[in-house]
């Protein structure tokens, strides 16, 4: 019930908004006086048939099969053909151009988003199309909205469920891309400047955020290792350094020939195995971490790697063989696709 109330006020107030509710009124008095007047006109003619005739002639349907035969009928005929002619184009052209504003507002990020456990991606450069893909190849994103923040003309994508909201990364920005709705928030770095000033934005850009909806979790990209502290105090939950990875990949490039491959396919959802971070199943709970690996490898071909202690607040890659699996941990296994284990 409360929903109905809701979508009646609001188109209510859309036909106010475009002048409609004017336009239903005149249709209205045209409909209603027309038909009046064709029953005074001509006397064989019901009220119910002139009503049906006057819908039938305003919205130059014509069936026949209600004609008038007297002068005075034929001129109220003429009037309310005349009438359904105006009114029927004019309704036309104000609903469709509320289709074209609309498509015009979404396109430049105008609109305000009514979304619940969605993604945003505050900034945009040319590494967020990659980000948009591989999120959309995971079944666990692939139906999930985006919000993508930036401050440009029109949206970088066209894409279902993927929105635009335009503007700077500031309380009001956020309110309209639903931040304290979203399930997590990747921040991006600008391109256009140089590094220094790059990680400056993206710190004043988390701090916002976090100041605004402290409970957004955030994943941020950062250029220079030396910001990290500053990236932290901001707020930041996940701390992803650009050149820093790349240079470690490098490194064991060199060290170990091929092992990037290794690691570029568990970091893809787009091809091969993948890195996923699922809930403790009911069955390995007392398990050591030795069994639970086994079991695991053996039943459902998935390779358990590490845990992440939630007591603790911590994250072990190959623990102890020992280890007792509790109820809260989260298990960081290697899979060819999302597992659902009870």
């Amino acid at each position: 019930m409360v929903n109905i109330v809701t979508v009646l006020t609001r188109l209510l107030h859309l036909l106010k908004r475009e002048n409609m509710h004017r336009i239903l009124f005149f249709a209205l008095g045209v409909f209603v006086s027309g038909s009046v007047l064709l029953v005074l006109f001509e006397k064989e003619i019901l009220l119910r048939d002139a009503l049906w005739w006057c819908v039938v002639t305003m919205t130059t349907v014509g069936y026949g099969d209600i004609s008038p035969t007297t002068l005075g009928g034929r001129i109220v005929g003429l009037l309310v053909m005349l009438s359904g002619i105006g009114l029927i184009g004019l309704l036309t052209a104000t609903i469709a151009s509320l289709f074209i504003e609309n498509k015009f507002m979404e396109k430049r990020g105008m609109k305000t988003t009514d979304l619940k456990d969605h993604f945003i991606i505050c900034g945009w450069n040319f590494r967020g199309e990659t980000i948009i893909q591989e999120m959309r190849t995971d079944p666990k994103c692939e139906k999930i909205p985006i919000v993508i923040i930036a401050d440009m003309d029109e949206t970088p994508d066209l894409r279902e469920n993927l929105f635009f909201v335009r503007g700077q990364i500031d309380p009001a920005t956020l309110d309209r891309a639903g931040a304290d709705k979203a399930s997590a928030a990747i921040i991006l770095s600008d391109d256009a400047l140089d590094t220094y000033a790059r990680d400056a934005k993206t710190i004043l850009a988390t701090m916002t955020v976090k100041n605004h909806v402290p409970d957004l979790y955030t994943c941020v990209e950062l250029m220079d290792s030396k910001n990290m502290d500053h990236l932290k105090l901001a707020g930041a939950d996940e701390i992803i350094v650009v050149g820093e990875i790349s240079t470690n990949l490098l490194v064991q490039a060199a060290l170990d020939h091929g092992i990037t491959r290794f690691v570029s396919e568990l970091v893809s959802n787009r091809y091969g195995n993948e890195l996923y971070k699922i809930k403790m199943p009911t069955y390995l709970v007392g398990n050591s971490f030795f069994n639970a690996m086994c079991r695991l490898k053996e039943k459902e071909n998935i390779l358990c790697i590490g845990i992440e202690d939630r007591s603790e607040t911590t994250l072990v890659a190959n623990p102890e063989s020992g280890y007792v699996l509790k109820e809260d941990d989260f298990l960081i296994i290697i899979a060819e696709e999302r597992p659902e284990l009870g």
